[in-house]
């Protein structure tokens, strides 16, 4: 998988460099709690919002076990529409096959629709290489492309920056991309947006061809939709003569009717809205008698590690994700480090547990993702899909643990044997010895009280890390059976 940021450290460090940052914590502070307290608002409203939340679950859940059934239907109901089917088993492929799709039309240039599954494959980066140049049309996204930024939220990915900052942004770096800033630009949203608006229009009445990703498919009519604020994604869908959308293999919905339970929670979930501003959908091609939709239309079907995700039965449900990103805005662990830290361009909880099964835990930043979190269960309350991500971050820690990515064996997913993290492994078999020989766990526990004044508060060697931001907790007096059976009486403690 592509999408990582090259050169991040593992997410402690990348942590504690974004938590010395006032500037950015207050502007995620602000961000995160406005859109929460939108979002409860909203969700409130709904009298059958858990019944929703539990259908969105089981279509998902059905489509992932049935997967290969739902993506043949797909491709035969694309193709009967006119468009064209590529698939892909990695980001090389997916950008070698945009690319090649580009540069048949002869064009140098493209405007997109925001989508996570590009910049997941790093598909700019990849048509950039080839001379193509791809223009942001979402105003978050416009936002981190003119700042030479990094996106830090699935749904507003220019979270990190403040109004004044943009403003900065916009004009020192339009002028370089196409229609520079107004004069006397000042930071007020209007005469943002209008900026913003003027300077893509010009983008949007030449491009020949548009690039898109799309947030569900429906398998029965191969149906693509795209749920947004602006309008800039419509605009993307249908001046364009050429439309090319990269999907990731998991976003089928098996019939239309299915599209009401996620038209419902997504909205609610990510924007606050009843319903988004601009629903696009689109099946297959025009012809040249429509005054708008593309004339030719091709979907790459990205797979990228969620085949090897889909096999691990507790780590799959992250595959459920409709990306609403309100696990993001009450994650107290996002707030305070922001997106960056997370090293891809899925920050947050959700980043946490997918990023991790897409690349594998080999390297120090995926590695260290599954223990971005402290485990309150905020972002499974709020998932519109009932993702446990709790459950599937103390999954993948086991699997950091024992050393490698999760294998199949016959009809089971086991774990690879473990190659490092030998204290913790001695520490574990300690502890089982312990809690399997109550006499001397009894023993243990009384020295431990008797000798609680000499204790440090921090501890040593491999648990430094640990007790640096915390101190370890106080022991008792006295340890809890030898105070049940002074108060109570009893055996050993026992009643």
């Amino acid at each position: 998988m592509s999408g990582t940021f090259m050169g991040m450290p593992a997410f402690p460090e990348a942590a504690r460099e974004a938590v010395d940052n006032p500037t950015l914590r207050g502007n995620l502070r602000h961000a995160t709690h406005t859109i929460r307290a939108k979002r409860a608002k909203a969700v409130a409203e709904v009298s059958d919002w858990a019944e929703l939340r539990e259908a969105g679950k089981r279509i998902k859940d059905h489509t992932l076990r049935h997967l290969d059934h739902y993506l043949v239907q797909l491709e035969e109901a694309v193709t009967a529409a006119g468009g064209i089917v590529h698939w892909a088993a990695d980001a090389d492929e997916a950008n070698a096959i945009v690319t090649r799709l580009v540069q048949e039309t002869g064009e140098s240039e493209v405007v997109k629709v925001k989508s996570m599954a590009t910049q997941e494959i790093g598909l700019n980066e990849a048509l950039e290489a080839a001379g193509i140049r791809a223009y942001e049309t979402d105003l978050a996204e416009l936002i981190v492309q003119l700042g030479k930024d990094r996106p830090s939220h699935i749904l507003v990915p220019a979270i990190h920056r403040n109004r004044g900052e943009i403003r900065d942004i916009f004009e020192k770096e339009m002028g370089e991309w196409g229609r520079p800033a107004p004069e006397g630009l000042t930071d007020t949203p209007a005469e943002l947006a209008e900026a913003a608006r003027l300077h893509l229009r010009e983008k949007f009445l030449r491009a020949k061809v548009g690039v898109s990703g799309a947030n569900f498919m429906v398998a029965e009519t191969g149906t693509l939709v795209v749920v947004e604020s602006e309008g800039n994604g419509r605009m993307c869908l249908t001046l364009p003569e050429t439309l090319i959308s990269v999907v990731g293999i998991e976003k089928i919905v098996p019939t239309w009717r299915d599209l009401e339970v996620f038209l419902q929670t997504l909205p609610r979930s990510s924007t606050a809205e009843r319903m988004n501003p601009y629903t696009s959908m689109w099946t297959g091609t025009t012809d040249s008698r429509a005054a708008d939709g593309p004339r030719v239309f091709h979907l790459v079907l990205l797979d990228n590690g969620r085949t090897d995700t889909l096999a691990d039965e507790v780590g799959r449900q992250a595959l459920r994700c409709i990306r609403c990103s309100a696990c993001l805005n009450v994650c107290p662990v996002y707030e305070r480090a922001g997106g960056h830290a997370y090293g891809s361009v899925y920050p947050g909880p959700i980043g946490a547990i997918l990023s991790p099964q897409l690349r594998g835990t080999a390297s120090e930043i995926d590695a260290s993702l599954p223990y971005a979190s402290s485990l309150c269960g905020a972002c499974y309350e709020v998932c519109p899909v009932a993702i446990d991500i709790p459950e599937v971050l103390v999954h993948l820690r086991e699997r950091v643990v024992q050393g490698g990515p999760a294998v199949r064996e016959g009809n089971k997913v086991v774990l690879r044997p473990a190659k490092g993290h030998a204290a913790e492994r001695a520490a574990m078999r300690a502890a089982r010895w312990a809690f399997s020989h109550p006499g001397a766990l009894r023993a243990g526990q009384r020295l431990a009280s008797r000798t609680r004044r000499a204790h440090p508060r921090h501890l040593p060697g491999p648990g430094k890390a640990w007790t640096g931001s915390r101190d370890l907790p106080p022991l008792p007096a006295e340890p809890f059976r030898d105070w049940w059976q002074r108060t109570h009486g009893g055996k050993d403690g026992v009643q």
